[in-house]
């Protein structure tokens, strides 16, 4: 398969009001990539600054709990895998990404999203490429944070009047980092003009599609959102071809 896709990783590695340790929620990476390459697809990893990725220590949890009780599961699979995790080591930078080598953009989340992502005019750019080009854009949890300042060329945000989602408020209170994050996600989706949606139920799966862009609530929706996007590449390329 020639479709590619790319996706986009945190180079924060702190609450920068508190100084605790954060990054890239390492799930949200590892459970997108065995769906997308499952169904034949290849991927490239990219971040706003390039070279290294920090990961959220918290993320590593689960799965230092199942090795300790012989279950390799697939957090810890990759996480044990010197080439697999070689590729954080030596992230492209999104400033150097040429969008027509690619299908779909991928924004993984992870508290650390919030310190670069937004922030990132180069990151703002790339996904307004995506999404003028007819491209796939999709984020999860934190991740819609690097929609926030996407603007595309007729002016408007791309996020104003889109259905999406993104980690809720009532979640970062759940996480205990209501004080320690920069901003609320939730808060500053509706007020660029987003229809924002959420689970009744927080922390289980939940994706919202408008169009070409997919996004999902929050960790456990990264599997969910990584099935969305495969179905619409299929359904795109079966209408082109």
């Amino acid at each position: 398969m020639d479709q590619k896709i790319l996706i986009v990783v945190t180079n924060g590695g702190e609450f920068r009001k508190v100084g605790w340790r954060t990054g890239l929620w390492f799930s949200e990476l590892t459970h997108f990539w065995d769906v997308a390459e499952a169904a034949g697809y290849a991927m490239d990893i990219a971040s706003p600054a390039g070279g290294n990725v920090p990961i959220d220590p918290e993320s590593l949890v689960i799965s230092e709990m199942a090795t300790a009780f012989g279950l390799e599961g697939a957090v810890s699979k990759h996480y044990r895998d010197r080439a697999y995790m070689d590729r954080l080591e030596h992230t492209l930078r999104v400033a150097d990404v040429e969008p027509a080598d690619y299908a779909a953009i991928y924004l993984a989340g992870g508290h650390g999203a919030l310190f670069d992502f937004a922030d990132s005019p180069d990151l703002a750019k790339l996904v307004a490429d995506f999404y003028e080009a007819d491209r796939i854009v999709s984020a999860v949890c934190h991740g819609p944070s690097g929609l926030l300042n996407v603007r595309l060329s007729s002016g408007d945000y791309l996020v104003a009047g889109k259905q999406l989602t993104g980690f809720s408020w009532s979640e970062e209170k759940g996480v205990k980092r209501d004080a320690a994050v920069p901003f609320s996600l939730e808060e500053r989706l509706q007020r660029a003009g987003a229809d924002y949606r959420k689970a009744v139920i927080p922390f289980v799966s939940y994706v919202v599609e408008d169009g070409r862009l997919i996004t999902g609530q929050n960790p456990g929706s990264a599997h969910a959102v990584g099935e969305a996007v495969v179905k619409r590449l299929r359904a795109d390329g079966a209408l082109s071809g």
